[in-house]
């Protein structure tokens, strides 16, 4: 069962059907450090793709890519069993500005275009919730971007059906809702969700998680106090030591790490002033577990960020972004590490993420560092249950 991932970014929704036993034709996505973060571990050292000897191995714009291989895509026309991906959501997100004329808005329609091109058997479609949610323009046009996807995918014949999922049901330790689109040539998606539903809790049974796992379950042998060393790719910057593994997420996360020695990847912590260090202790101390708050709430003095939320060791985290400041980590004064924000999307800890860590300024509409990384990925645990269950019904 061969797919390829469109807007891939850092490769979690191909991580995820790698495990389902999926095979990649190529990837497509279009910044530097993303894409290198998802050669390195899927086509340097998974040799997960089956590269295309006529198209390069690096990051590519998909209108450009689309403008120049039009003819080598129709060639792969009833070659392709599934196109994955959906385009980047920052435009759509209630979180954000949510601005109708956002360019990174236009990329639906490329989507639509490469699937026009290449026909695959299914697709399967992942955006934010704020995806099915109507857009009023100051000319009083509403849309909805949701009804422009399912209309023009059944235009060329495909069976559509979605729903808004949230991914702390599948054993993911986040309360993630996005919106699930899976469309089929020749099969009931309703059916995919069906499988999806019924198979969750056998999963996490076979995978020996709990079907609600928590953030301590999760990121629970991460602790600053396991010891902390020189970072090994930052200098003047510290990272940390496994402890030992407690539960078995925590022993699932590790799978497929060779004899492990030294610091973890990408776990890196922050350097905070003695300052933010003492804005944490009181956050810890006085602020709501596992509540966004403000400024205005007024359970600390001097806390400057938009919204920040006190992680709850016995709960789910809220859905991680790219603002890594927006979460305190449950028991230590500091904001988490890369790789505990990529624990809590599901990541293994054999994937390593490349680029920088963050960015800041104007370079954020143009970088995309660790933290970015792992904010707009697909959780590969979510992911991999979404693969098993579009095999089971294409395979009948």
């Amino acid at each position: 069962m061969r797919y390829i991932d469109i807007f891939a970014g850092c490769g979690g929704l191909s991580v995820g059907l790698q495990n389902a036993g999926w095979q990649g034709i190529f990837a497509i996505e279009k910044n530097k450090d993303a894409f290198s973060t998802l050669k390195y571990n899927l086509i340097d050292h998974g040799h997960h793709f089956q590269w295309p000897d006529w198209l390069d191995v690096k990051e590519h714009d998909i209108k450009k890519f689309l403008d120049e291989n039009e003819d080598k895509l129709r060639e792969l026309e009833g070659q392709v069993d599934l196109v994955a991906g959906g385009p980047p959501c920052q435009g759509f997100s209630l979180a954000g500005k949510r601005d109708l004329s956002d360019s990174r808005n236009k990329l639906v329609k490329q989507y639509i275009r490469f699937v026009k091109l290449v026909k695959p058997r299914a697709l399967i479609f992942e955006n934010v919730h704020g995806f099915t949610v109507h857009f009023q323009s100051q000319k009083g046009r509403i849309s909805q971007y949701s009804s422009y996807v399912i209309n023009k995918l059944e235009d060329l014949g495909y069976r559509t059906d979605s729903k808004v999922v949230d991914v702390s049901e599948y054993g993911v330790p986040q309360k993630r809702r996005r919106f699930i689109l899976v469309a089929m040539l020749n099969a009931n998606p309703s059916e995919v969700f069906a499988h999806l539903e019924s198979n969750k809790s056998n999963f996490c049974r076979e995978k020996g998680i709990k079907q609600s796992t928590t953030i301590q379950d999760a990121i629970g042998d991460l602790e600053e106090a396991n010891g902390t060393c020189q970072s090994p790719d930052t200098k003047r910057f510290q990272a940390g030591f496994y402890g030992r593994a407690e539960s078995g997420y925590q022993r699932l996360m590790r799978q497929g790490l060779q004899n492990h020695q030294g610091a973890v990847d990408s776990h890196r912590f922050v350097n905070h002033s003695a300052t933010v260090i003492q804005l944490h202790r009181d956050l810890l101390d006085n602020a709501p577990r596992g509540k966004r708050i403000t400024p205005d709430d007024g359970y600390v003095e001097n806390l400057k960020r938009r919204g920040v939320t006190v992680l709850d060791a016995n709960s789910q985290a809220p859905t991680i972004t790219s603002i890594p400041d927006e979460l305190v980590h449950y028991e230590e004064p500091r904001i988490l590490t890369v790789r505990e924000q990529a624990r809590i999307q599901s990541f293994p800890d054999w994937f390593e993420f490349k680029g920088k860590y963050t960015s800041g300024g104007k370079l954020r509409k143009k970088e995309v560092p660790r933290y970015t990384q792992v904010g707009n990925a697909v959780p590969p645990l979510f992911a991999e249950q979404v693969g098993r269950a579009l095999m089971e019904v294409m395979n009948g």
